[in-house]
């Protein structure tokens, strides 16, 4: 969504407990295109220090997220952030194997959070 928004900017994704060399779930796969999303072939990374140590900035979906990260990689700890912390710094909950319907909602959260982002970037 981000990376679509900004294609001027280098953006990436790496999970904290990723399905590594995972395609990319059928259903977010499935929302994100209806909403217009290009989603070219996907596979899961693991999050390691080399990753966070070269990004400019880390977007998590939740405070647990968070702490972990930082737990892991304190070096990163100013540089990581809610991706909802310009638009009230609320958890996006994963919809990970979850209804459609979740998906959606998800998504909705997911944009408005990229929005207040994309103000900043």
């Amino acid at each position: 969504m981000l990376a679509a928004a900004a294609p001027d900017k280098q953006i990436s994704s790496a999970g904290l407990a990723a399905l590594v060399d995972h395609e990319m779930d059928g259903a977010a796969r499935e929302v994100a295109e209806a909403h217009g999303l290009c989603c070219p072939p996907h596979q899961a990374r693991q999050l390691d220090s080399a990753i966070s140590s070269g990004a400019d900035l880390l977007l998590v979906m939740d405070k647990r997220q968070r702490n972990e990260l930082m737990q892991r990689f304190p070096m990163v700890s100013g540089k990581t952030f809610l991706l909802s912390h310009w638009n009230g710094g609320h958890d996006i909950p994963d919809p990970y194997q979850r209804d459609r319907e979740t998906f959606e909602y998800v998504y909705k959260l997911m944009e408005q959070a990229s929005n207040a982002w994309l103000a900043r970037l």
